[in-house]
Protein backbone atom coordinates (compact mmCIF):
# COMPACT_ATOMS: atom_id res chain seq x y z
CA UNK A 1 0.00 0.00 0.00
CA UNK A 2 1.54 3.31 -1.05
CA UNK A 3 1.37 6.09 1.41
CA UNK A 4 1.17 9.78 0.39
CA UNK A 5 3.72 12.07 0.85
CA UNK A 6 4.89 13.49 4.10
CA UNK A 7 5.16 9.83 5.94
CA UNK A 8 0.94 10.26 7.35
CA UNK A 9 -1.28 7.95 6.96
CA UNK A 10 -4.58 9.00 5.53
CA UNK A 11 -6.67 7.14 8.55
CA UNK A 12 -6.98 7.52 12.26
CA UNK A 13 -8.12 5.34 14.87
CA UNK A 14 -9.35 6.02 18.15
CA UNK A 15 -10.03 3.49 20.70
CA UNK A 16 -12.92 3.91 23.13
CA UNK A 17 -13.83 1.82 26.45
CA UNK A 18 -9.87 -0.20 26.31
CA UNK A 19 -10.11 0.39 29.99
CA UNK A 20 -13.39 -1.10 30.57
CA UNK A 21 -11.93 -3.89 28.49
CA UNK A 22 -8.86 -4.74 30.60
CA UNK A 23 -11.24 -4.67 33.67
CA UNK A 24 -13.54 -7.24 32.19
CA UNK A 25 -10.93 -9.57 30.71
CA UNK A 26 -9.70 -9.34 34.92
CA UNK A 27 -12.83 -10.42 35.74
CA UNK A 28 -13.06 -13.10 33.76
CA UNK A 29 -9.86 -14.46 34.77
CA UNK A 30 -11.83 -14.72 38.01
CA UNK A 31 -14.40 -16.41 37.17
CA UNK A 32 -12.68 -19.16 34.62
CA UNK A 33 -10.61 -19.80 38.29
CA UNK A 34 -13.84 -19.93 40.31
CA UNK A 35 -15.56 -22.19 37.99
CA UNK A 36 -12.51 -24.37 37.54
CA UNK A 37 -12.08 -24.77 41.54
CA UNK A 38 -15.88 -26.16 41.55
CA UNK A 39 -15.62 -28.02 38.67
CA UNK A 40 -12.69 -29.93 40.21
CA UNK A 41 -14.60 -30.21 43.53
CA UNK A 42 -17.59 -31.52 42.19
CA UNK A 43 -16.03 -33.86 40.26
CA UNK A 44 -13.73 -35.42 42.98
CA UNK A 45 -16.87 -35.72 45.05
CA UNK A 46 -18.29 -37.54 41.87
CA UNK A 47 -15.20 -39.61 41.92
CA UNK A 48 -15.52 -40.75 45.54
CA UNK A 49 -19.01 -41.58 45.96
CA UNK A 50 -18.49 -43.56 42.43
CA UNK A 51 -15.82 -45.38 44.21
CA UNK A 52 -18.16 -46.14 47.70
CA UNK A 53 -20.86 -47.36 45.60
CA UNK A 54 -18.64 -49.98 43.76
CA UNK A 55 -15.94 -50.92 46.14
CA UNK A 56 -15.67 -54.36 48.39
CA UNK A 57 -17.51 -54.08 51.55
CA UNK A 58 -16.42 -56.69 54.45
CA UNK A 59 -15.84 -53.89 57.42
CA UNK A 60 -16.45 -51.05 55.60
CA UNK A 61 -12.78 -49.73 56.05
CA UNK A 62 -12.30 -49.13 52.47
CA UNK A 63 -15.76 -47.27 51.87
CA UNK A 64 -15.74 -45.17 54.99
CA UNK A 65 -11.56 -43.82 54.11
CA UNK A 66 -12.00 -43.08 50.43
CA UNK A 67 -10.13 -39.56 50.99
CA UNK A 68 -9.78 -36.26 48.18
CA UNK A 69 -6.67 -34.93 48.82
CA UNK A 70 -6.42 -31.53 46.69
CA UNK A 71 -3.63 -29.75 44.85
CA UNK A 72 -2.61 -26.50 43.14
CA UNK A 73 -4.71 -24.29 44.56
CA UNK A 74 -7.12 -26.78 44.37
CA UNK A 75 -7.02 -27.28 41.00
CA UNK A 76 -6.04 -30.70 40.87
CA UNK A 77 -7.60 -33.27 42.95
CA UNK A 78 -6.25 -37.25 43.98
CA UNK A 79 -8.85 -39.21 45.31
CA UNK A 80 -8.14 -42.49 46.80
CA UNK A 81 -7.21 -44.04 50.24
CA UNK A 82 -3.68 -43.46 51.74
CA UNK A 83 -3.97 -44.56 55.90
CA UNK A 84 -1.53 -47.18 56.36
CA UNK A 85 -4.85 -49.33 57.50
CA UNK A 86 -5.78 -49.36 54.01
CA UNK A 87 -2.81 -50.76 52.43
CA UNK A 88 -5.45 -53.42 50.71
CA UNK A 89 -7.11 -51.63 48.55
CA UNK A 90 -4.70 -52.35 45.47
CA UNK A 91 -5.59 -55.85 46.32
CA UNK A 92 -8.77 -55.43 45.94
CA UNK A 93 -8.56 -53.01 43.23
CA UNK A 94 -6.52 -55.07 41.10
CA UNK A 95 -6.41 -58.00 42.16
CA UNK A 96 -3.83 -61.31 43.46
CA UNK A 97 -3.19 -64.46 42.63
CA UNK A 98 -5.99 -65.32 45.15
CA UNK A 99 -8.83 -62.22 45.09
CA UNK A 100 -10.13 -60.88 41.72
CA UNK A 101 -9.67 -57.68 40.73
CA UNK A 102 -12.99 -55.68 41.95
CA UNK A 103 -12.16 -52.44 40.63
CA UNK A 104 -13.77 -49.37 42.02
CA UNK A 105 -11.62 -46.32 41.75
CA UNK A 106 -10.66 -46.76 38.05
CA UNK A 107 -14.17 -47.24 36.64
CA UNK A 108 -15.05 -44.04 38.69
CA UNK A 109 -12.67 -42.28 37.46
CA UNK A 110 -13.72 -43.38 34.16
CA UNK A 111 -17.38 -42.80 34.62
CA UNK A 112 -16.24 -39.07 35.79
CA UNK A 113 -13.70 -38.56 32.79
CA UNK A 114 -16.61 -37.94 29.99
CA UNK A 115 -18.38 -35.66 32.26
CA UNK A 116 -15.88 -33.58 33.53
CA UNK A 117 -15.28 -30.69 30.85
CA UNK A 118 -19.27 -30.35 30.86
CA UNK A 119 -19.10 -29.92 34.12
CA UNK A 120 -16.49 -27.13 33.86
CA UNK A 121 -18.59 -25.59 31.03
CA UNK A 122 -21.22 -25.39 33.17
CA UNK A 123 -19.69 -24.16 35.99
CA UNK A 124 -18.05 -21.02 34.19
CA UNK A 125 -20.91 -20.29 32.72
CA UNK A 126 -22.93 -20.10 35.85
CA UNK A 127 -20.80 -17.38 36.81
CA UNK A 128 -20.79 -15.11 33.68
CA UNK A 129 -22.70 -11.86 34.21
CA UNK A 130 -25.41 -12.08 31.14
Amino acid sequence: MARRRGGRSPARVRLQGLDRMRRDLDGLAAVVMEGSLAAVEASAEAVRAGTRARVRVRTGNLRDHVGIYYARGGLSAKVGWKDRTDWYATQHELGTRRIPAQPALGPAIEEERTKFEDRLRAEINRRLPS
